[in-house]
């Protein structure tokens, strides 16, 4: 099973229309186009959707050594708004990584490049081995 295979079990960003771009040892990029179900009652992305994708980046980053990681705190700031027919991208970068925790930020930019989102989150690595070749990202 490869990486990108993995990752579509996780049914919440699948049915968000969110989509793993890329992944190799701790990194981690997806995307998503914005669309009528993703926006808010102020017609700008809802922030669950935005969390949703830099959280699946985060997952693919984190994962990619090979072991199951979940997350331990992740916290967004949200800096400007997005809308319809964006796309959105999530780009996550490991900045530490332990023997049982790391530590993530991912930048969430639109197709101009502008930052939309900053996420931050540390992870706790069980000791549970997956299913995907680590190698060959």
């Amino acid at each position: 099973m490869t990486p990108k295979e993995f990752f579509k079990n996780d049914r919440f960003a699948t049915e968000a229309d969110i989509e793993l771009i890329e992944i190799k040892k701790g990194y981690g990029k997806a995307q998503l186009i914005v669309g009528p179900q993703h926006l808010n009652a102020g017609n700008t992305t809802q922030g669950g959707a935005l969390f949703t994708l830099a959280d699946l980046a985060l997952a693919a980053a984190a994962n990619s050594h090979g072991t199951l990681a979940l997350s331990l705190t992740s916290t967004i700031t949200f800096l400007r708004s997005s809308g319809p027919g964006d796309i959105l991208t999530a780009e996550a970068r490991e900045r530490y990584t332990g023997r049982k925790t790391g530590h993530y930020q991912v930048d969430v930019t639109n197709q101009q490049g502008e930052l939309i989102a900053t996420f931050e989150a540390s992870v706790y690595r069980k000791r549970i081995e997956l299913p995907f070749d680590t190698e060959n990202q």
